[in-house]
């Protein structure tokens, strides 16, 4: 079955580059668990899909963001 056309979120709002400081754009393509939402279900193209992976990642090294949402009791 074929999968409906996504527009990139990112190529719309005209942003060229993703930066890793920029928390609220992050967090929207976080699940509520804190993991990457794969490019299929975000509509994200490859080019940012692959620079939100980076930002994300950097995000979480310097404690912008966490690892893991909702861990624990």
């Amino acid at each position: 079955m074929p999968r409906p056309n996504k527009t990139c979120a990112i190529c719309e709002s005209g942003v060229r580059i993703v930066d890793f400081k920029d928390e609220r754009l992050l967090t929207r393509f976080l699940t509520e668990r804190g993991k990457i939402l794969p490019s299929r279900l975000s509509g994200t193209c490859g080019r940012h899909q692959r620079q939100l992976t980076r930002a994300i990642k950097r995000a979480r090294e310097i404690a912008l963001i966490p690892y893991i949402k909702g861990f624990g009791g």
